[in-house]
């Protein structure tokens, strides 16, 4: 079971052109975001498309697979854990993400 603790699992439509960064230790950062869209029917039958958005990060060799061949529309699978963390912004307020940090991702289309 321990598999299967903190694991998301999504195919999405990259939403713009990955950003990459190269770290001082020479690791690359890959920061994403990915549309899912879910369908349903509302009250009077209609059917509704409902789209989330979601921010990915990778690192290292799925860094640098990103940076080679996904661009804005790719369509993508991921496999990862979901991750909290915050940061103080320039104003000096607390900010908040949530993001998923990919482990492996599946070229699509």
């Amino acid at each position: 079971m321990n598999a299967m603790k903190n694991r998301v699992q999504l195919i999405g439509n990259v939403g713009q052109d990955p950003e990459i960064k190269i770290l001082e230790s020479g690791t690359k950062l890959a920061h994403l975001s990915i549309a899912t869209n879910d369908f349903y029917k509302n009250d009077k039958g209609e059917k509704v498309e409902q789209t989330e958005w979601h921010r990915l990060t990778a690192w290292g060799k799925t860094a640098e697979i990103i940076e080679k061949f996904v661009v804005k529309g790719k369509e993508i699978a991921i496999d990862g854990k979901l991750t909290h963390r915050s940061y103080d912004d320039k104003n000096g307020e607390r900010r908040y993400i949530t993001e998923v940090v990919v482990n492996e991702i599946l070229l699509l289309k």
